[in-house]
């Protein structure tokens, strides 16, 4: 198949999909090399942004989605009439934070980690796809497992969960609320305080801004 058309190809395939899909998946179904297909996806992705077209491919862990691009949300939902997503609580963020940092993870785990019933915000987390079952332990009882959805990365601005924040490296850094902070836009951003940093996530998820990745020579 020409390049042209294998491109067309997986175009096709992640708008029909709508859902992020495998890459290894759409390789096997163009019975090519997943390296190629990754290639293309690239080449993709640099053609929709030549062209500033309203549509990106996103990355996402092991998959790739085709999605609208930020700056046109608002015309988008106008159009649509979608009603803007609640804001996570406190309490969310703060049991999305155990599930990500320790995935995968049981429901008690999280309990113990908070000290509260945690059944509501799981159940929430669930329903706005950022987690997921990951299967069960081989337990008494087995007790399902939770883990993070590529919905959480695309919410995230990530493309893997090794993009997430360090968890505080020291007590001083724990004592004065610090968190190490390094992401694939800047690289290593230093030090932030715990409540600044948590006010950025929250305005990244709520105006669904992607921040502009800086050349890696720049990081």
């Amino acid at each position: 198949m020409k390049a042209s058309k294998l491109q067309a190809a997986i175009e096709a395939i992640l708008f029909a999909s709508g859902e992020p899909i495998e890459l290894e998946r759409i390789a096997e179904a163009l019975e090519i090399e997943p390296e190629v297909c990754e290639q293309v996806l690239y080449n993709l992705s640099a053609q929709l942004d030549e062209r500033n077209s309203g549509i990106t491919v996103l990355k996402l862990g092991d998959k790739y989605q085709l999605s609208s691009r930020t700056e046109y949300a608002e015309v988008i939902r106008d159009v649509l009439e979608l009603r803007k997503n609640t804001p996570l609580s406190q309490a969310a963020f703060e049991v999305l934070a155990v599930i990500a940092y320790n995935q995968p993870v049981t429901k008690s785990f999280v309990e113990q980690v908070r000290g509260v019933d945690c059944s509501g915000v799981i159940s929430t987390l669930c329903q706005k796809k950022l987690i997921e079952e990951k299967g069960r332990l081989d337990l008494p009882g087995r007790p399902l497992i939770y883990g993070t959805t590529p919905d959480f990365l695309r919410c995230f601005s990530i493309s893997s969960l090794d993009e997430l924040p360090a968890i505080p490296e020291s007590e001083k850094e724990e004592a004065e609320g610090l968190v190490s902070v390094r992401s694939r836009y800047a690289g290593d951003e230093g030090q932030m305080a715990l409540d600044a940093f948590v006010d950025m996530i929250c305005k990244e998820i709520r105006t669904k801004a992607i921040r502009e990745e800086l050349p890696q020579d720049a990081k």
